[in-house]
């Protein structure tokens, strides 16, 4: 049966000089093929990261306008923080609020606690991860000095800060594309917040 069966196939073309040319050229374009696949399956993944970091920075919250302010520097850049207690009854020494780097205008959040003078707090640039660690101590005229650590505490930058008086208003970040409407209707932006406008 097996000798039939194999007597009603076809016989194999014989081999054309060049086919062996063509066949590797052919397996040449397979190989490119696959490459650009495997470049561009990689290149996704780096494209979608960047753009969620674009998309991740974070902006001030109204909310905060409303917390104490401080005026200072982080290392030698000026920072403008707006830090107060939590309202939660559940976390009495709970503080919270944002910085603002008033040479970029950059965001961070902070999060912590305030024991007596003493403060421990974490910061994030992206709202969701932790990019450092405060740990200061409140002068009696409010004002407050440490350090922020990275967060296996490494690399320590001395920070010093003065409490804004009430009513007054720190230094405002740089004026960018993302300046709110209300500031361009003739008031001014205080700190990148839009609920507060000044000049009008």
């Amino acid at each position: 049966m097996e000798v039939v069966m194999q007597a009603q196939r076809p016989p194999r073309a014989a081999a054309r000089p060049g086919d062996s040319g063509r066949a590797m050229k052919a397996r040449g374009w397979l190989v490119i093929a696959a490459a650009a696949v495997a470049v561009a399956a990689l290149a996704l993944p780096l494209a979608s990261h960047a753009q969620s970091a674009a998309a991740s920075q974070l902006k001030p919250n109204p909310e905060f306008a409303k917390l104490p302010q401080y005026t200072g520097t982080l290392g030698k850049r000026p920072i403008v923080m707006r830090l107060g207690a939590k309202t939660d009854d559940d976390d009495p020494t709970g503080v919270h609020g944002e910085y603002q780097f008033t040479d970029t205008g950059e965001v961070n959040l902070i999060a912590g606690d305030r024991d007596g003078a003493t403060l421990e707090a974490e910061d994030s640039n992206d709202g969701t991860h932790i990019s450092g660690n405060w740990v200061g101590t409140f002068a009696e005229d409010g004002a407050l000095t440490g350090e922020r650590m990275e967060p296996d505490d490494s690399n320590p930058v001395p920070f010093d800060l003065k409490p804004v008086a009430q009513g007054s208003t720190a230094a405002a970040a740089p004026v960018s594309a993302s300046t709110p409407a209300s500031a361009s209707k003739g008031g001014q932006a205080v700190n990148g917040v839009g609920n507060l406008v000044i000049g009008q």
